[in-house]
């Protein structure tokens, strides 16, 4: 090739990573809106077939797996199973820091987000249960996620929702101890349990205890080490 093809090739590759990460950027945004009302074909309809979330130390497999959490779990708790939005029901999250990372071939990537979680319920609304969650409440933690190009389409491959702390607006997180624990048992023994829980050595406790979150990416100045990929 002249020095103008290999030019062009490379700009063509570069404008295709950019497209890949705002697709990428616009998928996990999109996932967010709808766990916000509730929508758990939704939300699975997001994820490649054979996809995975993890979630309080449990793994929910494929879209009926998915759709268990989402829907059974999530929706079956606060909102009696009916899609949002529900009057009196706040259950908002935000997406946000993104950093992805797409693979030289363009068919698989990386990538990190941060959520915020405001959740509770108005005094009117009377379907919601105080021990399911408490009535106003705050929430973080780290996605470091991978994804996959499915018949053209980028897909969630897999979901890891790492939380890094919990509040009660009232109380603060100072004086909070998480009120979501880890899954003890699998689907079906529980009806609302993961398909498989995480190694004994992956096991999350939640807020006030922290989780390290691995960096998939490479420090710009110190290369892989930080992100774990060398022996520094």
């Amino acid at each position: 090739m002249s020095e103008v093809e290999n030019r062009l090739t490379q700009l063509e590759h570069r404008v295709g990573e950019l497209e890949d990460i705002n697709a990428i950027r616009r998928l996990h945004w999109a996932y967010g809106y709808y766990i916000d009302f509730n929508r758990p074909e939704e939300v699975a309809q997001l994820f490649s077939e054979d996809g995975v979330v993890v979630f309080l130390s449990g793994e929910y497999v494929g879209h009926e797996g998915i759709k268990r959490l989402y829907g059974d779990w999530i929706a079956g708790r606060f909102t009696g199973g009916k899609p949002g939005p529900v009057h009196g029901l706040l259950l908002d999250h935000f997406q946000m820091q993104d950093i992805i990372t797409v693979a030289p071939d363009r068919q698989s990537a990386k990538g990190r987000f941060r959520g915020m979680l405001f959740g509770g319920w108005h005094d009117n609304f009377q379907d919601t249960k105080e021990e399911f969650m408490p009535q106003q409440f705050m929430e973080a933690g780290i996605y470091e996620n991978d994804y996959v190009r499915e018949n053209g389409v980028w897909k969630i491959k897999r979901l890891d929702y790492m939380m890094q702390w919990q509040g009660d607006y009232s109380d603060g997180w100072a004086h909070t101890t998480s009120h979501l624990q880890p899954a003890e048992k699998t689907y079906p023994e529980d009806p609302l349990g993961p398909d498989r829980l995480l190694p004994k050595d992956k096991h999350r406790q939640t807020w006030p205890y922290r989780q390290d979150v691995p960096m998939h990416f490479a420090h710009p100045k110190f290369g892989a080490v930080l992100a774990g990929q060398e022996k520094a």
